[in-house]
């Protein structure tokens, strides 16, 4: 309700609080020149892989949501050693997802709720947010967010290397004309009915440009040429093996999409069991025969420009209002446990030839 002033016009709405502008808060909690210039040399990486003048892979791999902070922070420092290890095959993203889109409510991430058992403070989850991101950054991994609630963007454009739009978002209009304005690379996944076509459309929609009002003011851009498919099933099924792949393919060089891409969501419904439960350990069997699918099809291994790992430090997941929470252990989505990402990363990158 950007440009409206509620306090005029009798509505079901009433204003809590009034945010501080995205500007001054930058200002408070800032980033320090070399965090900016490696931000600034991550996007530019990350879009090299996905236009394929990087031959590297691209790993988005993290908690289900960044929180506990500390949890967080640990995960990172275990995490940056490998993305260093690895460097000559493996980009890789720390997953520190701060908006969580839910189909039913509850959490909808540290940025509007810190404090899982407390109250609404979105200005609060702004700053932690900030302080989240600026504290892995500090130990050498670019950071992702999901594109939720699009007026929390400009809280921290300037710290975010790669972003996903979520399965909820990814066929509402205006969700895909923010991202054709977007400077950073975008992932956009396939609707919940796993319908691809819908993700394809949203693809080129978001790369072309546009005009919509925004904010209170009429709004042109110049498209997104990164933005990208993401994959993660739906519809009770998973859309990772040849034929799907086949399938987008085939849909991406109809609508000629640029820097023709996707990525594969190891987790959500593709990693469902035939009693429809997410199991994480499922994430290792989609990444390698992903892989293989690649070996086999020299088209496929261009056009898989990498995964998404849902991951934390301990495997499974845990019941957000219990009253003994243990830390690491995912109160959203089952996620891997560390053990076994470790492994799976390692297993990605001996598979993987040099570039």
């Amino acid at each position: 309700m950007i440009g409206y002033d509620l306090a005029c016009h009798p509505m079901n709405f009433r204003i809590h609080k009034t945010l501080p502008s995205p500007d001054l808060v930058r200002s408070q909690i800032p980033a320090t020149r070399d965090i900016l210039q490696k931000v600034s040399q991550d996007r530019k990486e990350i879009k090299a892989i996905l236009s394929g003048k990087d031959s590297r892979k691209l790993l988005i791999v993290g908690p289900c949501s960044a929180w506990p902070i500390e949890s967080v922070i640990e995960y990172a420092k275990k995490l940056a050693p490998l993305a260093q290890k690895y460097r000559p095959k493996l980009k890789i993203v720390l997953r520190s997802y701060l908006q969580k889109s839910r189909s039913a409510g509850g959490w909808m991430g540290v940025a509007h709720q810190p404090n899982v058992s407390g109250d609404t403070d979105v200005e609060q989850g702004i700053g932690m947010g900030r302080k989240i991101f600026l504290e892995i950054l500090s130990l050498g991994l670019p950071v992702s967010d999901e594109l939720v609630f699009l007026s929390l963007y400009p809280y921290f454009e300037d710290l975010l290397s790669w972003a996903a739009l979520g399965a909820r978002s990814s066929e509402d209009p205006m969700h895909r004309l923010f991202v054709s304005g977007l400077e950073i690379p975008v992932g956009i996944k396939n609707p919940t009915s796993g319908y691809t076509v819908s993700v394809v459309n949203a693809v080129q929609v978001a790369q072309t440009s546009q005009e919509f009002v925004f904010g209170g003011q009429q709004i042109a851009t110049s498209g997104n040429p990164y933005a990208h498919v993401l994959l993660r099933g739906g519809g009770g099924k998973s859309n990772y093996d040849s034929q799907s792949l086949q399938t987008v393919l085939e849909l991406l060089n109809k609508k000629c999409v640029q820097n023709k891409s996707i990525l594969i969501d190891a987790s959500h419904e593709n990693c469902r069991t035939e009693k429809g439960e997410k199991d994480p350990f499922l994430q290792i069997k989609v990444v390698r025969d992903v892989l293989h699918s690649c070996q086999k099809n020299s088209e496929f291994f261009h056009l898989v420009k990498g995964f998404l790992l849902e991951s934390f430090l301990h495997t499974g997941e845990q019941d957000i209002a219990s009253k003994n929470i243990i830390p690491g252990l995912s109160i959203t989505d089952p996620c891997l446990g560390w053990k076994e990402t470790h492994a799976l990363i390692q297993e990605i990158a001996e598979t993987l030839p040099l570039r």
